[in-house]
């Protein structure tokens, strides 16, 4: 979860325009593709989603951020649908800390996901 959930222009203006809502997949992509460097099929294993989908989510996600920085907009993060994992137990592995299901859950114990959490 970001630890800001608001952004917006600073001049002290507030306006009536409604902010822009970036859901917590779309913050996690963007997170993922431009903060930590994966390709889109990277950052789709990590979501647990297609590449398609997570492309969608990604395009989404910088049309809004455009929208805010260009338009001077305010931004929320917020909703969505997503699940957070805190621990390695929450994982059920017991060996990483992941915030998703690694694959050696998935796979009775033969492959280990050692990816980002998400």
């Amino acid at each position: 979860m970001p630890q800001q959930r608001s952004f917006g222009p600073l001049d002290g203006t507030e306006n009536d325009i409604p902010p822009i809502l970036l859901s917590i997949d779309e913050f996690e992509c963007i997170r993922l593709i431009d903060l930590a460097g994966m390709t889109q099929e990277e950052c789709a294993r990590q979501m647990g989603v297609a590449r398609t989908t997570a492309q969608a989510i990604y395009a989404g996600a910088r049309e809004k951020l455009a929208d805010c920085i260009v338009n001077g907009k305010r931004l929320h993060i917020e909703g969505g649908d997503y699940i957070l994992y805190g621990s390695a137990s929450a994982c059920g592995c017991g060996c990483c800390h992941q915030r998703r299901p690694c694959e050696k859950k998935n796979t009775g114990g033969k492959e280990h996901d050692s990816g980002n959490a998400v």
